[in-house]
């Protein structure tokens, strides 16, 4: 009596096999899940009319009203990413994170004016507790998680600290608005924000210098974009701040005849903000085949500079 062909060879091997495809499905799902998350997310908004049509109730500032909305753009509408911890996709991302932390640094710049000069009939005068809230929260790191490994495991987010220089700013303008805080439209105190919005270009200047100068040549640049971004979303934040202090500050800017220099000074923060290469090179400066996208923003970013400080001259007279 013939015996009927044996089914458990074919079944251990189907098993066997399943078993090896198990991890590279696996694998492959994990991958999915950080790339398509990642692309998902990432956003670079420099879109350059935000604010343009907000309203604020006289005598409340327009440059305080679109600071608030720059930070809650970034924290609620489009995620904040620079702290996002290994499980997230977005820690993929390095040019969004890099974009996001380069507008708040250009936001809590302003509102140490705010503070320092601004929100005070003089010096002497007392500071106003809510521009300092703001100036001291929007000056908190932007890359750290609640969950740190560190000597306080359980600490403020960067987020959690934002949202609290945006209620901050918001109450100020709302007080402002009611005759209860002070903005003082003044030449004095509009020369010494832009003196020190001007230093922090210098800043950023010297740190294309370095890179740009004596790091460049490479294929690939793998901190390039970094820097790039981050001065893009500086520059950015700039570009629109002052934008809306001018329109705080018109009177001034008209009495002093510098409404054209004042344009010119916004156009060259613009051009510079918006530019956005698909990659950023880090070329030769004298390369002819490979440029260097530093250099440029460079270029505009000095510009504008120049611009700031021939303001401020004009304010001095």
């Amino acid at each position: 009596m013939a015996s009927e062909p044996s089914t458990s060879a074919p079944t251990s091997r189907r098993r066997g096999l399943a078993w090896l495809l198990l991890p590279a499905l696996l694998i492959g799902l994990v991958a999915l899940y950080y790339v398509v998350g990642a692309l998902w997310f990432h956003r670079i908004d420099d879109d350059p009319s935000i604010g343009e049509t907000i309203e604020v109730a006289p005598p409340a500032s327009r440059a305080v009203a679109v600071a608030a909305l720059l930070v809650r753009r970034e924290v609620e509408m489009h995620r904040w990413t620079a702290n996002d911890p290994w499980f997230q996709p977005t820690t993929l991302l390095d040019n969004m994170p890099n974009f996001q932390q380069g507008i708040v640094a250009a936001v809590a710049r302003f509102a140490i004016e705010l503070r320092d000069h601004l929100s005070r009939v003089r010096g002497t005068s007392q500071v106003d507790p809510d521009a300092e809230g703001a100036a001291g929260r929007l000056n908190y790191p932007g890359d750290v998680w609640f969950l740190e490994w560190s000597a306080t495991p359980v600490q403020p987010s960067s987020e959690s600290q934002y949202r609290r220089a945006i209620d901050d700013l918001e109450r100020y303008n709302t007080r402002l608005a009611r005759g209860e805080a002070t903005f003082e439209r003044r030449a004095d105190n509009l020369m010494a924000t832009l003196e020190r919005i001007a230093a922090d270009l210098g800043a950023a200047a010297a740190a294309v210098d370095q890179k740009a100068l004596a790091d460049s040549g490479a294929w690939y640049d793998w901190d390039a974009d970094d820097l790039f971004y981050a001065n893009k979303g500086r520059l950015y934040a700039y570009h629109v701040l002052l934008r809306e202090l001018g329109r705080d500050m018109e009177g001034i800017l008209r009495e002093r005849g510098l409404a054209r220099v004042w344009e010119q000074m916004l156009a060259s923060l613009g051009r510079a903000a918006a530019l956005q290469p698909w990659v950023v090179a880090n070329g030769r400066p004298d390369g002819q085949f490979w440029p260097n996208h530093l250099l440029a923003q460079g270029y505009l970013l000095l510009l504008a500079r120049f611009q700031l400080y021939e303001v401020v001259n004009v304010l001095q007279k």
